[in-house]
């Protein structure tokens, strides 16, 4: 009988990702959809893409699929075969990595859960068939530059501030969940602009379409395929890139670069930076921006008293953080910040 997890230590894994040669390509896909048994489709999902060699992170719920895995190059076809054999999956949107060195990902993990999106939705009215149009990326940068369209960014704050759309309004939330009425309550007034909603991949963006349309807002739009697809399209297509900056991704690259801009700056020091890290001190891993100097300067570390334990055994680093509050919303300051007025989105 095939297994159905992985045996073998991440650091292990790690470690032979690294000494891997063989080329990969970094894919990101997600699809709303009926699913009768979520953990039987997990287990075929499991065996099939362990042939595959594939890795990465997959959820899968009723409402259907949300994945972020990378597979050896050669086996591409393969897998889009294998998709695409699925009758709810058949021609579905691959959405492949722009800035890829093919280390994102080095063990499958597959998980059931209740939803793919975390969103606090208990109402039962709430139709995901519902949602907003579709546009892509000349269509976006289109609406872009209409002086009735107001553009939502659906991500999270540390994804925010290293890149976003031109005069994106950002919502001062730590989670999802938390978002969606908030955004409803920021609209108010504005139910017949053009509202453009946008995110990573696709997969909140187009969530957030459906309950906006579902809270009676009329032209709700979100971008196909997210900022990953929209680089893809406006680099084949010679469109002019109105995102800026960084796409923060969630994997081990934590970041592809779409534009030369730099618009963030290091948590420790205010230098110009957008380069994500996690703490080196194993009993904190804080996820933050820090610059080279700073990376020097305090060994990786988001503090000097994380730099004093990084020598120790991990269990002690472990409990010296223990009771400590922590988490990447450590540097989030968006709840602080005053929340944009709609008259000043536009210059």
């Amino acid at each position: 009988m095939a297994l159905l997890h992985n045996r073998i230590s991440n650091k292990e894994l790690k470690e032979k990702l690294m000494r891997e040669v063989e080329p990969r390509t970094t894919i990101s896909f997600y699809c709303y959809f009926h699913i009768i048994n979520p953990q039987e489709f997990r287990d075929f999902l499991y065996k099939n893409l362990s042939t595959l060699k594939v890795f990465g992170r997959i959820y899968i719920a009723k409402e259907g699929i949300n994945a972020q895995i990378s597979v050896p190059t050669n086996y591409f076809n393969e897998l889009k075969t294998f998709l695409y054999s699925i009758d709810s999956l058949h021609n579905l949107r691959l959405n492949i990595a722009v800035d890829d060195d093919g280390k994102s990902f080095w063990v499958l993990k597959i998980k059931v859960r209740d939803k793919i999106v975390a969103d606090g939705i208990n109402d039962d009215a709430f139709d995901m068939k519902n949602k907003g149009k579709y546009v892509n990326a000349f269509g976006m940068n289109k609406l872009l530059e209409d002086k009735n369209t107001i553009v939502i960014d659906m991500r999270n704050h540390y994804e925010y501030e290293v890149g976003h759309f031109e005069n994106a309004i950002e919502i001062p939330s730590d989670t999802f969940r938390e978002q969606l009425p908030m955004a409803v309550e920021m609209m108010k007034g504005n139910e017949n602009k053009n509202i453009v909603m946008y995110c990573t991949g696709g997969i909140r963006c187009e969530k957030a379409s459906a309950y906006m349309l579902h809270k009676g807002f009329q032209n709700v739009f979100h971008l196909e395929g997210g900022i990953i697809n929209y680089a893809k399209q406006i680099k084949e297509e010679g469109e002019p890139s109105k995102f800026i900056g960084k796409n923060f991704v969630f994997d081990n690259r934590l970041g592809e670069r779409i534009t030369s801009d730099v618009i963030a700056k290091c948590h420790q020091c205010g230098a110009t930076c957008d380069e994500h890290t996690n703490c080196k001190n194993n009993g904190c891993h804080l996820l933050f921006i820090q610059c080279k100097n700073c990376a020097n300067k305090y060994a990786g570390c988001c503090s000097e008293a994380c730099k004093e334990t990084i020598n120790m055994p991990e269990e002690r680093q472990k409990e010296l953080r223990k009771g400590t509050e922590n988490g990447i919303m450590i540097f989030n300051k968006s709840k602080a910040r005053l929340r944009p007025k709609l008259n000043e989105s536009k210059p």
